[in-house]
């Protein structure tokens, strides 16, 4: 007879997800869970997230006031003096149905935050060591990940910025070609990075002999990363958006990300009509918002006062992965990460892969090389929590560039307005509108789409183009249920006691 439930955990990767939920099953609470699965994360998929990269973490604690820590990427460049800087690199990326450009190189690397946004999510929220949660993290590095079908995927689009260096090419294409589903990816130098990072925090990442061995590497090819930068470095408390929606309250990232806030605006609009919206609803509300991604909103984010400006104006509010975690005590934990696309820089002797999110269009869409340094970049991601009564009902988060914001709004509506279980709304088909165009999966009846003159980019088939969103949920009853998205081969896992 199965016992009590304990949580629902939900990730990118099934080994991902499973390491999580032993933390769960060992008595840690959300964030222990998540802070564990992002370890291991970094070796189960290791092109989309790593110590080298970025991101946002959502913590609703019961009985406090949620808390969104942004460890994300930062521009460089404190003390460059006059350091020439290289060229990006421009490299293109096939979903089959759409083509994108990443530019990659030493270039596009920003000031990392990973290795200090999860030491100080363990130390100030969670019951079990650092060095105990880093423990299996390290081992599956040292011992390797087999890839399945959607990271062998994720390996192939990405093939010509794996194979832009050396050090890259040695992790992913060791023999001179890419590995395959079924082959091993082993980062036994990644392995030894956690341990540290377990026993010593993070002390050589950001001012010891990590940190001075990736400004070297970096520097020697053209990068502006300098070591004022990593010294400089702090994770950043702030005050996540709150978003009345259907009579919950919704919880995402403020500014300077961008991605929560045009989410929140997206829900005031859908909250004023009758639920559930229409398809043609839906797509308007995703052509109004992207209108509002102006040069004025992109160069206002970094004002203290956008939210209140941006949302107030406008009426009352209605390869990265992401993991979620609730717990059977109340606690909610939504993490997203993100190594853009990767850069290709690999510095030898520390297991870090570095981010390339200076080379990242849909982060830098008023040109690049613009942000001043030590500013955060306005990225996509956007950890969300909905609560309903103040609890935690719904967890949830995406990868996938501009497409979050769609990926997520989708899933809520189907959540909350379509009655759908998580694993159901994650596994439903999805559209996306950028540029004019309705991209959208197959199973959606784009006919009044057509017959409204909309433009339909059809995909043959269901696509990470789309997103990655991994969500769980807790129903009124207090049973766990969970989706991790089979576009990036994410995996659910409700945990009971033994």
């Amino acid at each position: 007879m199965a016992g009590p439930q304990l949580g629902v955990i939900a990730a990118g990767h099934p080994a991902t997800a499973q390491t999580g939920a032993d933390v769960l099953r060992r008595g840690g609470n959300a964030v222990d869970a998540a802070v564990g699965a992002m370890l291991a994360s970094f070796a189960c998929e290791p092109l989309l997230t790593g110590l080298g990269a970025g991101g946002y973490m959502l913590v609703l604690e019961p009985g406090r006031a949620p808390a969104l820590l942004d460890f994300f990427v930062e521009a460089p460049g404190r003390g460059a003096g006059g350091r020439d800087r290289a060229e990006l690199i421009p490299i293109s990326v096939s979903f089959g149905d759409a083509v994108q450009i990443f530019n990659i190189g030493a270039a596009s690397v920003g000031s990392y935050g990973v290795p200090a946004g999860l030491y100080e999510a363990s130390v100030r929220f969670g019951r079990i060591p650092l060095p105990e949660l880093v423990a299996p993290a390290a081992r599956l590095a040292r011992e390797g990940v087999e890839l399945n079908a959607q990271q062998a995927y994720v390996l192939e689009i990405l093939g010509g910025i794996v194979t832009s260096t050396r050090e890259c090419a040695k992790l992913f294409a060791p023999d001179g070609r890419l590995l395959r589903a079924g082959e091993k990816v082993r980062q036994p130098e990644l392995g030894d990075a956690l341990e540290r990072l377990g026993c010593e925090g993070i002390e050589p990442f950001y001012r010891g002999d990590i940190a001075a061995a990736i400004i070297e590497w970096v520097s020697a090819r053209g990068g502006m990363l300098t070591a004022d930068d990593l010294e400089a470095y702090a994770v950043i408390d702030r005050a996540p958006i709150r978003a009345p929606f259907r009579g919950r309250e919704v919880l995402t990232n403020p500014p300077p990300s961008a991605g929560g806030i045009l989410i929140a605006r997206a829900l005031s609009l859908l909250d004023s009509a009758p639920a559930p919206p229409r398809l043609e609803d839906v797509v308007a509300v995703m052509e109004q918002t992207q209108s509002e991604r102006t040069p004025e909103f992109l160069e206002g984010l970094d004002d203290p006062r956008f939210v209140e400006r941006f949302l107030g104006a406008r009426g009352p509010l209605g390869s990265t992965t992401h993991i979620s975690v609730l717990d059977r005590d109340g606690w909610a934990c939504s993490v997203t990460c993100s190594d853009g696309s990767c850069s290709g820089v690999v510095v030898p002797g520390t297991g870090l892969h570095l981010n390339n999110m200076l080379g990242e269009q849909d982060l830098n869409p008023l040109g690049f090389h613009r942000h001043p340094p030590g500013r955060r970049l306005p990225s996509m991601m956007a950890p969300t929590i909905v609560l309903r009564d103040g609890n935690p009902e719904l967890a949830l988060g995406s990868g996938g560039s501009s497409r979050i914001r769609s990926a997520i709004l989708q899933t809520i509506i189907r959540v909350i307005d379509d009655g759908m279980r998580a694993g159901d709304a994650v596994r439903a088909p999805r559209i996306h509108f950028e540029d004019g165009v309705v991209y959208s999966e197959p199973g959606v009846d784009t006919t009044s789409l057509e017959a409204a003159g909309r433009a339909i980019g059809r995909f043959r088939e269901r696509n990470l183009f789309f997103g990655g969103v991994q969500a769980v949920e807790r129903d009124r009853a207090g049973r766990f249920w969970g989706g991790g998205d089979p576009r990036r081969g994410g995996a659910a896992i409700v945990v009971e006691a033994s």
